[in-house]
């Protein structure tokens, strides 16, 4: 199952940055996942602040 951002973020980009496979961007209210792309690493939620990032299992 993807990962996909709740909506406690904050747009602070970190997810994005970490994701190891790019499926991470900027959406209209904030970060969205694509979950076509998504690995279900769990890097995204590693490194939130705000722990926005959950897993859809």
């Amino acid at each position: 199952m993807a990962y996909k951002i709740t909506e406690a973020c904050i747009s602070c980009g970190a997810c994005a940055e970490a994701c190891p496979c790019s499926c991470i961007s900027q959406g209209e209210e904030r970060y969205e996942i694509d979950p076509e792309a998504c690995i279900n690493c769990g890097t995204c939620a590693s490194v939130c602040p705000v722990d926005a990032p959950v897993s859809e299992d």
